[in-house]
């Protein structure tokens, strides 16, 4: 009787242990980085499902060894989603069904916005090219949002992309869980009226704002027509956008954009003190003169707290200027430094400056000099120390291109080339006559509440490409020399900031390290290591196997 007790009660332990088990289980995670815990934002964000969310994943299972973690990764992350709310739901598909031909899903792929990649991969000293589709894709209602998982860097090895790429998963996942779950309504105006940048050099960008934001154009030029009205609809925008004008704001203008700002709006500048294009070169025979462009906001800024100097920065780091050389048949291409294009790689002081692997690309950019102002100001981007300033005007030739820099020309330290500025501002207009008789609007001397600005001494770090067609090209993606920088990704990480009321931004300064094997080692040793871990625990268990046979005769022979 009593062992059948035992029986039973064995049996009640066991059932509620796995009753338990299912109805409050839990996760631990142990590794160092915490890469398997969700931060509260993204806790936060996906708790707003209230239905199915779907993420399907073309990282299919039989994707190259080199990428195996990113898919694991992947996977791994998806199951702490879907634990912390059970109507996330993910598969893992095949993008290449069985029959179909590579190439053609390619293309579909890269005409639905998701360019896949093909990668070089080693194996045993043989190189091969094959395609990955690094991409998922999550519906929500009858929405869908695409999913970038690769994170693409100049020149690095599968193992470094792999590793950059976990990096950025939780926030590539809980970027596209905020744009399905959350309706858009933060609203940025991109300003006309002064000469700026037309529409299809900045289409790339603010096609990917879309997704997340209105995007509306607003002509600030009306202003001299019907001040109140205008500067009345500029308070309703919560960004604006100045994407490289090149004619002078009035002074109404310049008002209505200071008390703008008082309001506690957020601004992005992108500006340009010197003219100078490179068109300008290949149409006058290689030669072009760099002037002064005055845009009337000098006081504005000054009383800000920084000055945009009408020099260009020249840097020993550089992109390159693609060349012909010839003609016809004989034509050749070379690629140069054009020290009027720094490279600058932004250093992680900041959460716009986090991951972003490839550097940024400047043209023709100026120099900001920081004033004492009760102003918070954050150096965002600087050229190299190797940089020199040039004053204008200044004549450039292509022919400077070949001649050998002398170090010691470079020597003017880093400059400063994009700013954040934060707090509490006070109006450019205080204690200066207005420049607007009546106003239902009042005057504000200071700002209302704290708010951020960033100015950018370059126009052009917005600008996309076009193709032979004339449409617009990825943002950072130069067509010259097929190159990518980190461009976009800098704008949208400062638009996500000056915006941003999710924390979404914080997800980017999570540190995960991914130990990775040293390739080369791996092959050089690669007989040793076989020899290690398959021919030792064989050779252990003969030798075992031996001992016993003689041990097991020995005792029944006696």
């Amino acid at each position: 009787m009593k062992q059948n007790t035992k029986y039973l009660l064995f049996l009640i332990i066991i059932v509620g242990i796995l009753f338990v088990s299912k109805t409050a289980h839990f996760r631990i995670d142990l590794t160092a980085d915490g890469r398997y815990t969700l931060s509260e934002t993204s806790k936060d964000i996906i708790a707003k499902a209230t239905g199915p969310v779907i993420v399907d994943v073309f990282l299919e299972e039989n994707v190259p060894d080199a990428f195996l973690k990113l898919q694991i990764e992947t996977r791994q992350l998806l199951e702490e989603y879907a634990s912390a709310n059970s109507n996330i739901k993910y598969a893992f598909v095949n993008p290449v069904p069985e029959g179909a031909v590579v190439e053609q899903v390619a293309e579909d792929f890269n005409n639905r916005g998701m360019r896949p990649e093909q990668v070089q991969l080693r194996n045993n000293g043989k190189v091969s090219q094959e395609f990955i589709f690094p991409w998922a894709i999550a519906s929500y209602k009858g929405r869908t949002v695409p999913i970038p998982l690769l994170k693409k860097t100049l020149g690095a090895s599968p193992d470094e992309l792999v590793s950059r790429s976990v990096q950025n998963l939780e926030y590539a996942f809980s970027d596209a869980f905020y744009k399905l779950l959350n309706p858009k309504s933060k609203r940025i105006a991109v300003l006309k009226g002064n000469g700026e940048m037309q529409d299809k050099y900045i289409a790339d960008f603010f096609k990917t704002l879309r997704e997340s934001y209105f995007i509306a154009p607003f002509p600030i030029d009306s202003i001299s027509a019907k001040p109140d009205t205008i500067m009345a609809a500029l308070n309703k925008f919560d960004l604006i956008v100045a994407a490289k004008p090149t004619k002078a704001f009035t002074d109404l203008e310049k008002y209505a954009l200071d008390q703008y700002t008082m309001q506690g709006g957020k601004s992005l500048y992108l500006l340009d003190q010197v003219a100078m294009e490179t068109d300008s070169l290949y149409r006058n025979n290689g030669m072009a003169l760099a002037t002064a462009r005055s845009l009337n906001l000098d006081d504005f800024f000054f009383k800000y707290g920084i000055r945009i100097n009408p020099v260009l920065v020249e840097d020993l780091y550089a992109a390159p200027l693609v060349l012909a050389t010839g003609e016809g048949n004989d034509s050749q291409y070379s690629q140069l430094p054009w020290f009027f294009y720094p490279l600058v790689t932004p250093e992680e002081n900041h959460p716009i400056n986090t991951n972003i692997d490839n550097p940024v690309f400047f043209k023709y950019a100026n120099q900001i000099d920081l004033l004492d102002t009760s102003v918070e100001k954050t150096v965002l981007l600087q050229s190299s120390v190797l940089s020199k300033l040039d004053g204008v005007p200044l004549p450039i030739s292509l022919e400077s291109i070949t001649t050998e820099p002398s170090p010691e020309n470079y020597s003017a330290g880093s400059q400063n080339l994009a700013v954040l500025l934060e707090g509490e501002f006070t109006s450019a207009f205080k204690n200066r006559i207005l420049p607007i008789e009546k106003s239902q609007i009042p005057f504000r001397e200071s700002a209302i509440r704290k708010t951020a600005m960033i100015v950018v001494a370059d126009g052009d770090l917005i600008k996309n490409d076009l193709d032979q067609y004339g449409r617009p090209l990825e943002l950072g993606f130069d067509k010259f020399t097929f190159k990518e920088y980190g461009n976009k990704e800098f704008l949208l990480n400062a638009v996500n900031y000056l915006l941003d009321d999710s924390g979404l931004i914080n997800i980017r300064s999570k540190n995960i390290v991914l130990p990775a094997l040293d390739i080369q080692k791996t092959t050089n040793d690669r007989y040793t290591w076989q020899a290690l871990t398959i021919g030792l625990p064989l050779a252990m268990l003969l030798f075992f196997g031996v001992i016993y046979t003689y041990l097991r005769k020995r005792r029944y022979n006696s």
